[in-house]
């Protein structure tokens, strides 16, 4: 895969975030994806990014700006630099109860990529600065 094409991989995968495409998300997904969450644990697989999916949309209205796309020559490797602007819909657990109120958050990927599909996807962001936000 080359860096253009992982480029436009990535585009493809945050306009379907921004478009609430959450089908033209997963397509942008390998079958046995690894999905690490902010300060949480490891989802493995297809199935389990479409149940996070489907949590967040309860949970959250959120859309991205300011996205950066950055990728290693060969386009194995890659980083998403964004601000995430959001409403929190519904309590999630564990979370401070739900409102609607709204925050705006610098937010970080780092992607593995292969066989035109992202293998990987680590998500960061500053919880503490959430949970400030909202709370």
């Amino acid at each position: 895969m080359s860096r253009a094409a992982t480029l436009a991989l990535l585009e493809r995968y945050y306009a379907a975030f921004n478009a609430g495409d959450w089908q033209g998300m997963l397509d942008c997904l390998s079958d046995d994806i690894e999905h690490d969450l902010n300060q949480g644990t490891r989802q493995s697989g297809k199935a389990a990014f479409a149940a996070f999916l489907g949590h967040m949309e309860r949970c959250y209205k959120e859309r991205l700006s300011d996205i950066v796309l950055m990728a290693n020559d060969d386009g194995s490797r890659a980083a998403a630099e964004f601000v995430v602007h959001g409403s929190y819909v519904a309590t999630d657990e564990g979370l401070p109860e739900a409102a609607g109120q709204t925050y705006v958050l610098p937010a970080g990927a780092f992607l593995g990529l292969a066989e035109g599909r992202i293998t990987r996807l680590t998500m960061y962001y500053n919880l503490a600065d959430w949970t400030a936000q909202v709370g």
